[in-house]
């Protein structure tokens, strides 16, 4: 983080957001820019961005190397995409360095072609890789847009990763007596009511991580869906909020009501917490629980109660399952689980409704023995 605030020290017209940046001159001098005051962070964000700009405006394009460039797409995104987007392509940077030293105006084939054997080495799944590989041509068409860079004799030779022996991720869930018997050895309410959350609500785990207290109408039966918690370099103490995955994910769902008993039970133990109120997380207290305890906890669950192991994801699958099989439609299923569009959930639980079609031919069959045994 670049830019401050200081409160203390406000010019006379009340500006007091800064940016302070270490940046490496001509010369190959390092130095530090202390800018004037701003008004407001976003105001102060846009004149750090401006500066560096124009600082490698004047930087010699002969030498700008991948790794510059990626740190300046790191900066120009840091104010324009999500968080977790912008995470994820933070995260995504290590299998980027193998391209770090190489100079743009240099970049050819054969470059990319080492790069992508390296990554097709890895036992990454195809579909990590080509997430990879799109955030390469996001960097290079960023280079393309701001700094005029040509890629047109690499860019047609470019192709993304397939692998035909690839056997399909199995999509694991849980069946309602499943889950039973791995809520069975828990004792804990507060984490009764976790994956009782995820089982039943098929929350996303930022999204039950980012819910509070004060997201749960006990009156109304609901939970209110519209945030999530992010881990700047996968830390506890770095959390933020952010924005679900999408607008459709901002939601508001109907408890069961087992669930709503579960938390009211939950709250009661959460207000004999220190400084207690609702801005408490429900998974978690002052702070939001770790995402390692999260999945730890749950390993240990699966052992003790002896059903299989599933990731966190898979409650969410869990849901949609338990959804389809009790008959909802394919619209309540998107809706519930916070889908943009309906042809997203098909995608996902084909499978399933396929399964409650032949439930439906099986009726329609029996309909056909009557009528001939009439």
């Amino acid at each position: 983080m670049s830019v401050y605030k200081d409160n203390n020290r406000p010019t006379n017209d009340g500006k007091v957001w800064f940016f302070k940046t270490q940046y490496e001159d001509l010369d190959g001098i390092h130095k530090t820019k202390k800018s004037g005051r701003f008004s407001t962070k976003k105001e102060a964000e846009e004149a750090e961005f401006n500066f560096k700009l124009k600082l490698h405006e004047h930087e010699n394009q002969n030498d700008m190397t991948f790794g510059k460039m990626f740190q300046l797409f790191i900066d120009f995104k840091k104010k324009r995409v999500r968080a977790n987007t912008l995470y994820g392509y933070i995260n995504k940077r290590p299998y980027l360095e193998p391209l770090f030293n190489i100079k743009l105006k240099d970049f050819n084939y054969a470059q990319f072609e080492r790069w992508h054997d390296y990554i097709d080495s890895t036992h990454l799944a195809t579909r990590t890789k080509n997430d990879i590989y799109k955030l390469l041509k996001t960097v290079l068409n960023y280079a393309t847009t701001w700094y005029e860079f040509s890629f047109t004799k690499v860019y047609p030779k470019m192709t993304n990763f397939n692998n035909p022996n690839e056997m399909p991720k199995e999509q694991l869930c849980f069946t309602y007596e499943e889950f039973k018997q791995f809520l069975s050895v828990e004792n804990d309410i507060r984490w009764i009511c976790i994956f009782e959350i995820l089982y039943y609500c098929g929350l996303r785990r930022g999204e039950i991580r980012g819910l509070q207290w004060k997201d749960i109408d006990f009156e109304k039966r609901t939970l209110s869906v519209s945030k999530q918690i992010t881990d700047r370099n996968g830390s506890i103490k770095n959390t933020e909020f952010s924005l679900p995955k999408t607008q459709s994910s901002i939601r508001t769902l109907k408890m069961p009501q087992k669930l709503t008993e579960d938390l009211k039970t939950a709250k009661k133990e959460a207000k004999k917490l220190i400084g207690f109120n609702n801005d408490f997380f429900v998974a978690g207290n002052l702070l939001p629980i770790c995402s390692n305890t999260l999945t730890q906890h749950k390993n240990n669950n699966c052992a003790l109660a002896g059903v299989k192991q599933i990731r966190l994801h898979d409650f969410r699958h869990s849901c949609a399952s338990l959804l389809i099989n009790k008959g909802a439609n394919i619209q309540v299923v998107a809706k519930y689980l916070g889908h943009t569009k309906i042809e997203e959930t098909l995608k996902t639980y084909a499978h399933l409704f396929l399964s409650s079609l032949d439930e439906i031919v099986d009726v329609i069959d029996k309909l056909e023995d009557d009528k001939t045994d009439d």
